[in-house]
């Protein structure tokens, strides 16, 4: 951990060295595999030290990712608030996993930021804010989940790293990674991901869970896009697929449905930007991907409020979708020196 000052970790080990605590872990809103992978994987370690670990997720988040081997309740905020609150307020210390900015959790940005006790900001995600007390941001990881892996190493918690732990933890790195296709540089996520092998996890039972466990809505959607939503400009090596909120009501959308869909236009030669907005309400929700060396996060924050990383990230615009796709479309041709020049 390069990046984290060693009295942080001390003052972590501290913090959570005393058992019995209450702790509530929250990930970001419409959380994906490494923000459930690295929420259950460390409420499973920091349960069996002895404290009592509740984890509240803003949103509800993908079926294809509540098949874990983890009994543990993930309690969906815009459902149960109420309960939800309450176990805040009992919370003795919060752990937020997987976002960098405390509006990334959605509706629970106000909890999060009154929260009075001891916060702690697990993350890999570049420029966080200062809204925790103990901030713990390593860019150079592949995932948070392979993060907390070294973090509980750290602490002095990898006693307590179980089958499933270790199962959780492989899915937030497999799935950020995109089955270890991208930000995968650094020899310690293979590392990482060798200790946790070690555990007795099902690899192939895990990627089959993830990647093999749509519905026939969700598959037909999917060639839907392909086939009357994707818009190639070869010029410029981009792609772009477009979802209207009567589209995703014409196929039974439910949440997680459209994770992925970015990434396939990439799989066309010589594209190397690929981008997805989705129609929520009042908002244009929008997914980017790259190759190489074109950075998707600058081109999110310069221009849709969002961010992440450079291959990978995401923002949102108060537009029509079709004045999203035509203001994406005059953004472009600015970017077509750094796109041709881009190499994969």
């Amino acid at each position: 951990m390069k990046n984290t000052d060693i009295q942080i970790i001390a003052q972590v080990k501290k913090l959570l060295a005393e058992t019995s605590r209450n702790i509530s872990i929250i990930p970001h809103e419409n959380p994906d595999g490494d923000a459930i992978g690295s929420a259950i994987g460390f409420a499973e370690v920091l349960t069996g030290f002895g404290h009592h670990v509740n984890i509240i997720s803003p949103t509800e988040y993908p079926d294809f990712l509540k098949w874990f081997s983890s009994e543990r309740k993930i309690l969906v905020y815009s459902k149960e608030k109420r309960i939800a609150e309450e176990i805040l307020r009992q919370s003795d210390i919060l752990i937020c996993v997987d976002f960098n900015e405390a509006k990334r959790a959605g509706k629970l940005e106000k909890s999060i930021l009154k929260y009075a006790n001891p916060k702690i900001l697990i993350d890999h995600h570049p420029y966080p804010s200062d809204f925790c007390d103990y901030t713990i941001s390593e860019t150079g990881y592949s995932s948070t989940a392979e993060l907390i892996f070294d973090v509980v190493k750290a602490i002095g918690l990898g006693g307590f790293i179980t089958k499933k732990s270790a199962e959780a933890l492989y899915t937030g790195i497999l799935t950020d990674t995109g089955s270890f296709s991208h930000g995968t540089s650094n020899p310690n996520t293979f590392q990482v991901v060798s200790e946790l092998m070690k555990f007795g996890i099902a690899v192939e039972k895990i990627q089959s869970g993830v990647y093999h466990n749509f519905s026939a809505d969700r598959m037909k959607l999917l060639g839907y896009c392909l086939n009357n939503k994707m818009v190639v400009y070869p010029e410029l090596r981009t792609a772009l697929i477009s979802i209207s909120k009567q589209e995703l009501l014409d196929f039974n959308f439910k949440t997680g449905d459209t994770e992925g869909f970015v990434n396939f236009p990439l799989s066309i030669a010589n594209i190397v930007f690929s981008t997805i907005f989705i129609e929520k309400d009042g908002i244009i929700k929008a997914s980017f991907r790259s190759k190489g060396n074109f950075h998707v996060n600058h081109f999110a924050r310069d221009h849709f409020n969002g961010g992440g990383h450079r291959n990978a990230a995401g923002g949102e615009i108060k537009l029509t979708l079709d004045e999203t796709i035509d203001k994406f479309a005059q953004l472009l041709p600015a970017y077509k020196h750094q796109l041709l020049e881009t190499e994969i």
